[in-house]
This record gives structure tokens, sequence and C-alpha cells, in this order.
């Protein structure tokens, strides 16, 4: 089974989706909006009936190397995004990171590869 999914790249507001302010962790209401986005396109799929581990991998296409982010760090988001969908706790997961495309003319998008087996 696999599931490719495109979506916009918002910017840094993603690149950490939490916070600590006197004591307590706040994730940011940007970050959250995305999240439930990439949240709404991975339910069809019901990754939750496929087998485990599943694999996440993570490439895009951004305007400049200064807009580019470092893809390990965004499959925090992407992952904490697909267990709160699924239920399937991320240490099942496996990650990988694709190729960074730069291309001005796009709008900066992330592709999101997410493969398992059948149960």
């Amino acid at each position: 089974m696999k599931a490719v999914i495109n979506i916009p790249y918002p910017g840094s507001v993603i690149s950490k989706n939490h916070y600590k302010y006197h004591n307590a962790w706040f994730k940011k209401k940007a970050c959250v909006a995305w999240m439930e986005m990439l949240g709404w396109l991975v339910k069809p799929y019901h990754i939750e009936a496929w087998l485990l581990p599943i694999t996440v991998k993570v490439s895009g296409t951004f305007k400049d190397k200064r807009s580019c982010p470092d893809l390990h760090n965004l499959l925090v988001v992407i992952c904490d995004s697909i267990e709160e969908v699924t239920g399937i706790n991320d240490r099942g997961y496996r990650t990988e990171t694709g190729d960074a495309v730069i291309d001005k003319d796009k709008e900066p998008e992330l592709t999101i590869e997410i493969t398992g087996g059948i149960k």
C-alpha cells in the first residue's frame, strides 16, 4: 500500500510544533491548523489497517535554499499528525528524507509518501 500526499509548505511555522511558556507546553496555532489539514488528507487512506511498520518519507520543492528546511526536522510534525488521525504510535514508523528541490517558479510544497503492507 502507498499513499502520496502533496501539501503546501507554509514555512518555518511547522518546524517545531510546540514551545514552552511558563512551565507549560503549547502548540503554535498555525502548526495545529497545518497538522489538521494533513490529517484530513491522510485519513481516507485508512493507514491504521496497514501492517506495521509504515514508512514515512518527506521531500519537497522550495523557492530558494534560504527557505528550504531541514526535512528531517519536519518528520516530527508529520509523524505527530499521522499519529493523531490513525492512533498508531510513531514508534511503529520508519522515516526517510527525500530530495529538496529548488525551483523559484513553483510554490513551496511537501510530498509525503507513506508505505506499508496489507493486513
